[in-house]
């Protein structure tokens, strides 16, 4: 008799056990599936999100073109030079889409009465400007040779050789810092030249590595850029390589297409990809794309950027008053020729007598609305991507 109640216990205990076991797994099967589906859920909220702000995005940019003049949309293709007079002015009167700082412009002054100019600009602009200033560091950086920022920037070698990639992000950060307190959104970087030539024009510019090196780099940058919400600038395509300065002369390229394609386009791809903003264009004639016409005003080299790399920001052009441009054809034909060329936005100090020759333009049929619409619509969304477009 006991034994037998001894047997029922026992008996009873495993079915427990059992039991619980079933119920355990069951507990632990469910809310493996409730996580799954709360993570499934939280991913669909993000992509819902990030839809939504991509509509809203473009829901800005379509708000603001709406309103938008012809006037207004040719001004906003124009990255002037800060002019000596009537700055606030030629704001008004040109609708001038940015103002790149010079020398002149931070010369004697400090970090306050440049601020304090920038804000005047932005005031004055019915649509807020991008306001740049040539800073890849080292050789190249106006806020570093006026004293304006101190330490001077490096130069991305320099970064490079003290720190490795970690000093190059760590400069870019510092810069993103200094940008932020004087209203600064591009600094005209990355230099994407490959040029392993000390004794070559661009080299100090450059970080001064292989084709592998120089994209990494710019790959790097690009990247951090973009967690600091600073404007990316790619150049100069199709890249010095180790050729002559066009700043004081015309220079043409004789490589061939295949070498550009292996060597000079790889930290262009690897910038693109990364998400680069925009691409500059040099003054130089590449004879494997067009022996003709300089770089910034071939078509040719912009369907390359389109077509062959599949490039989608903005496209801009060097300084219009460098040599190798301007002792090449006159300012107001180089001017319309950027934008027939597929540029987006021109860098230039004529602005002035370039505006209402591509007004002209227009009229004639020579510059379609269709082309000016597309360009405007790049440069707003890129501001609206920069939070100057609130």
């Amino acid at each position: 008799m006991k034994k037998s109640i001894l047997w029922s216990l026992l008996m009873l205990s495993a079915v427990f056990l059992l039991t619980a076991c079933g119920s355990s797994d069951n507990k632990t099967s469910t809310t493996s599936e409730s996580a799954k589906s709360t993570e499934s859920t939280k991913e669909e909220k993000q992509i819902t999100e990030s839809k939504k702000e991509e509509m809203t995005a473009k829901e800005k940019m379509d708000k603001v073109m709406k309103e938008m003049t012809l006037e207004e949309k040719v001004g906003q293709l124009f990255m002037a030079r800060v002019p000596e007079q009537n700055q606030t002015a030629d704001i008004q009167t040109y609708h001038l889409g940015g103002y790149l700082l010079f020398d002149r412009d931070m010369e004697g002054k400090g970090q306050s009465e440049i601020k304090q100019a920038i804000t005047s600009y932005q005031e004055t602009s019915k649509i807020p400007m991008f306001i740049g200033s040539d800073e890849e560091g080292g050789t190249v950086s106006r806020l570093s040779r006026n004293q304006i920022v101190s330490p001077a920037f490096e130069s991305p070698q320099t970064s490079y050789q003290k720190n490795g990639w970690d000093g190059v992000t760590q400069e870019i950060d510092r810069k993103a810092q200094v940008f932020g307190e004087l209203g600064i959104q591009l600094g005209m970087f990355p230099d994407a030249d490959v040029s392993t030539d000390p004794q070559s024009f661009i080299y100090d510019r450059t970080i001064g590595m292989d084709a592998a090196g120089t994209s990494h780099y710019v790959k790097l940058t690009v990247e951090e850029m973009k967690k600091q919400k600073l404007g990316s600038t790619l150049k100069h395509f199709p890249g010095y390589g180790n050729n002559r300065d066009s700043h004081v002369e015309i220079v043409t390229d004789n490589r061939s297409i295949d070498e550009l394609r292996k060597n000079d386009f790889l930290p262009f791809e690897a910038g693109i990809k990364a998400g680069a903003d925009s691409i500059m264009v040099s003054h130089n004639i590449v004879q494997a794309i067009d022996g003709e016409r300089p770089a910034s005003i071939s078509k040719p080299v912009h369907d390359v950027i389109r077509n062959e790399l599949g490039f989608t920001g903005v496209i801009m052009t060097d300084d219009m008053d460098m040599a190798g441009l301007a002792n090449f054809t006159s300012q107001e034909e180089a001017g319309l020729q950027a934008l027939q060329a597929g540029n987006d936005m021109i860098l230039s100090s004529s602005y002035s007598t370039q505006i209402p020759y591509i007004l002209e333009a227009i009229k004639k049929g020579e510059y379609s609305e269709q082309q000016l619409n597309q360009s405007v619509e790049h440069l707003l969304m890129w501001k609206i991507e920069l939070g100057l477009i609130k």
